[in-house]
């Protein structure tokens, strides 16, 4: 099924395959050594998270306008086209002690870098709008082929882009990612434990303790 967003770019969330042998390659691809979708476990830990009380995280819906439905017989109805109402600005957003967190999850088969073209505008105005009202914004970006997944904030992200046109620098090298970011290391409960990464942000930017429930 093709989405598109409101002016008619079709919509590519990560780095999707485009074709059967790729999809086959894509859905074998190990998330610390399981067949593993990388969203699919994040919204695992938020539910686990959300379980224990540590903090209430969710993806955000996105409201769908159908334009070309085909009816293959009368009992069965296959959506073939949609279109987003609204440019989709980020993935998650929730609080955590206090604190209102939104974020992006992208992954990346590449091992060296992490291309910038995975975003758009007006996701990195959404979180330069968060940002300016405090809130903690961030990316998680999760190297497939080496089973390595990050924190990189919002602020490193808004300022990379912003780069992009006077350094000529399409991507994210993963020297810089490991240099300024915060390696997550993946577990059992929470799979992505990500908020010890959000705790370490926020005590070593504003030198506070955090409540780890």
């Amino acid at each position: 099924m093709a989405f598109h967003y409101p002016n008619g770019t079709p919509y590519n969330n990560h780095e999707a395959p485009q074709s059967k042998k790729q999809v086959k390659k894509h859905k074998s691809i190990q998330f610390g050594k399981r067949g593993m979708d990388f969203e699919e476990e994040i919204n695992k830990s938020n539910a686990f998270y959300l379980s224990r009380n540590t903090a209430v995280i969710h993806k955000k819906p996105t409201p769908v306008q159908i334009v070309k439905v085909d009816y293959p017989s009368r009992s069965a109805a296959v959506i073939k086209e949609a279109y987003f109402r609204q440019a989709s600005t980020t993935d998650y957003n929730g609080v955590y002690d206090g604190y209102y967190l939104d974020f992006e999850a992208k992954e990346t088969k590449n091992k060296t870098s992490f291309p910038l073209k995975n975003f758009h505008q007006h996701q990195i105005d959404h979180i330069q709008q968060c940002l300016a009202q405090k809130g903690i914004c961030f990316v998680l970006i999760w190297f497939s082929s080496l089973n390595r997944c990050f924190f990189f904030s919002g602020e490193d992200l808004v300022t990379y882009w912003s780069e992009q046109e006077s350094t000529g620098k399409k991507s994210l090298p993963l020297s810089i990612i490991e240099k300024n970011g915060i390696e997550i290391q993946i577990g059992i409960a929470p799979r992505v434990p990500y908020l010890d990464a959000v705790r370490q942000h926020i005590q070593s930017n504003k030198g506070v303790a955090i409540n780890d429930n």
